[in-house]
């Protein structure tokens, strides 16, 4: 990366297939709506805990050591509904929510917030809201369709994950969207 940086976030993935499967049908159902959508890649969807941007990598050691002191056991997360940032008249983001779970990912993610300030890492003002991001929206286009095909998915079901590992990912930037990788691994505490 330039200048030593890099951009990276803390998140839980998805690996179920089938999960993810019904998370393709319902963007390939939101793009129908014909808006102007940046569909989030299928080996891309991941909730965030603390998206971190770019830091310096001497800081990424103490991350992982401050990510170390956090300990959760594992816990089902289940996917319910879609919805919008920041709202129906003004949709930016499409997401899925998480109903099941939410709270576990809460309680992990204010105990990284506590961790990040103790480093100086530039505090999360909008705070933790569980969900996961599916599309981004582009512009206006066909936002009426859009904004009724998101309502009548408001209830929709997904299924749902065993959570038991939360991760330090690195992002790099590509002419065909962002590259994933692992920086760290952090366990749920079993029994």
């Amino acid at each position: 990366m330039p200048n030593g940086l890099v951009r990276s976030f803390i998140a839980v993935d998805l690996d179920d297939e089938k999960l993810l499967q019904s998370m393709v049908e319902a963007q390939q159902t939101l793009s129908r709506a014909g808006g102007d959508l940046k569909l989030v890649e299928p080996q891309n969807i991941h909730i965030t805990l603390r998206f971190l941007g770019e830091i310096r990598q001497e800081l990424v050691q103490e991350i992982i050591e401050q990510m170390k002191e956090v300990r959760f056991s594992p816990f089902t997360a289940r996917f319910k509904g879609v919805g919008v940032f920041p709202n129906v008249h003004r949709p930016r983001v499409v997401w899925i929510g998480i109903e099941d779970g939410a709270k576990e990912m809460s309680d992990i993610s204010n105990v990284l917030e506590k961790g990040l300030r103790t480093l100086r890492v530039q505090p999360d003002n909008r705070g933790f809201t569980p969900h996961l991001t599916v599309a981004r929206v582009r512009s206006g286009r066909n936002i009426s369709e859009l904004s009724r095909t998101i309502s009548e998915m408001q209830d929709m079901e997904f299924g749902s994950i065993g959570v038991n590992c939360v991760r330090l990912k690195k992002s790099t930037l590509s002419s065909g969207g962002p590259m994933y990788e692992d920086i760290y691994r952090l366990q749920a505490i079993s029994g």
